[in-house]
């Protein structure tokens, strides 16, 4: 369709210690505090000052992958030598742009692709200092996003409370970037890893509760376009189908807008 063009964009963060950073940026030129997370009526939730890179193939998109992990914040401890000290989200953005008489409606697209650090028990992983407190960070953000799903899975259940039921975003920076993700016009898959050692029984359990409980959120997906390019689409697709219903009938329509019969007698 000449009419229409296709735009792809990716974005790489991480939440380490609480601050977002932008993992296109190397270490030692990020700024201190981090970027900050905003909310608009036109963006939604999004980070101020993201890096967002062109991408027209997989392979682009691997390529700025691989760019972001080399920047990501491990560490050692005793459970793992390269221990994620931080989540990582990776932002893939489709951009629909139609022209609509001369003005552009877009309807737009994200998938977030979210690695979340695992939790930690500082007696088994030996952390200290920095580790611990990176460890500390970590669990509190996951502690945040378990509240999060539990409140969303209750609205899900009890649909005639839902109103009165808070859901509190604004606890953790994870929650609130994932906001739109997880209780917006989505759809979310969660995969997790879990261990087979007896030593990691707690764990396991933790994990496959943590699941099920967002197993049980249910979200309208919508289309994200403007209002009015929606409306605008609509009155569109309304007049091509009653033009071709005319033309059906044996009816045609002149650029005027005044209809006439096949035969001409009007």
């Amino acid at each position: 369709d000449p009419l229409k063009r296709y735009e792809v964009m990716v974005s790489m963060l991480e939440i380490y210690n609480e601050t977002v950073q932008d993992l296109f940026i190397p270490m030692d030129k990020r700024p201190k505090n981090g970027l900050q997370i905003r909310e608009s009526k036109a963006l939604g939730i999004y980070v101020d000052g993201i890096i967002k890179s062109a991408v027209d193939s997989y392979a682009a998109i691997e390529k700025a992958i691989d760019q972001g992990t080399s920047n990501r914040s491990v560490g050692a401890t005793q459970m793992n030598a390269t221990s994620s000290r931080a989540h990582t989200v990776i932002t893939i953005e489709f951009r629909q742009v139609e022209d609509l008489n001369g003005k552009e409606a877009v309807k737009l697209s994200n998938i977030n692709l979210v690695d979340l650090a695992g939790s930690e028990k500082a007696g088994q992983t030996g952390a200290k200092g920095d580790r611990l407190k990176e460890g500390m960070a970590i669990n509190k953000s996951l502690s945040a996003l378990g509240n999060v799903i539990e409140k969303l899975a209750e609205r899900s259940s009890n649909p005639k409370n839902a109103k009165s039921i808070v859901v509190p975003y604004r606890d953790s920076k994870l929650t609130r970037l994932l906001q739109n993700a997880l209780g917006g016009s989505s759809k979310t898959i969660m995969i997790c890893a879990l261990s087979p050692a007896s030593s990691n029984f707690e764990e396991t359990l933790s994990t496959l509760r943590y699941a099920d409980r967002a197993k049980k959120i249910k979200n309208v997906v919508q289309v994200n376009e403007n209002p009015q390019e929606a409306l605008m689409r609509q009155m569109k697709e309304e007049n091509a189908k009653l033009k071709a219903l005319l033309e059906a009938a044996g009816m045609s329509t002149d650029t005027s807008g005044v209809t006439a019969s096949a035969d001409g007698s009007g």
